[in-house]
């Protein structure tokens, strides 16, 4: 007997299933940590890739988004909202021990202080056309810590001004 079976597809196509969900509506706020957190590269933007699984509520649960936070943005002012997301999503992972070291961080800081560390996202969606073709997905507007409930959130950046003073 074969190692794949006889009713293995030889056409060239597979779906597993991935990839064709609804966007999750706008406005809602979910519990997620992050599974991953390091610097990607596409097309010469060099940005930090965050990848989030949503934790709870159950209808969203095990949903994986993807963040990609542009800290070096030629516009300085989506620069600085880049950084004042990063900064906010260390101060609820680390209590901003990212930012405290003053250093542009590596794959390893990101993943040490990013990771594992559950905070409400607040999620809206995005919708374009690409090649032709509708496409739509969720992109995320808020971070705020774990202990908040979901209905207090507000943007969670740390009020001292730290976001402000991201070294990089």
């Amino acid at each position: 007997m074969s190692f794949f079976g006889n009713d293995t597809p030889s056409n060239g196509e597979f779906n597993a299933g991935g990839g064709s969900f609804e966007p999750i509506p706008n406005n809602t706020e979910v519990l997620a940590t992050a599974d991953e957190a390091k610097w990607a590269e596409y097309d010469g933007d060099r940005y930090i890739n965050i990848k989030w699984v949503v934790l709870a509520p159950d209808a969203h649960k095990d949903r994986v988004l993807f963040q990609k936070i542009k800290v070096f943005e030629s516009d300085t002012a989506k620069a600085q909202k880049a950084k004042n997301m990063l900064a906010a999503i260390d101060y609820n992972a680390s209590g901003g021990k990212l930012v405290q070291s003053g250093q542009e961080p590596t794959d390893e800081t990101l993943s040490q202080h990013l990771c594992h560390s559950p905070m409400y996202l607040k999620l809206m969606v995005w919708e374009m056309k690409i090649n032709g073709e509708d496409k739509s997905g969720n992109w995320i507007q808020q971070v705020a810590p774990k202990n908040k409930q979901p209905a207090q959130q507000q943007a969670a950046a740390p009020t001292s001004g730290a976001g402000d003073d991201v070294p990089f």
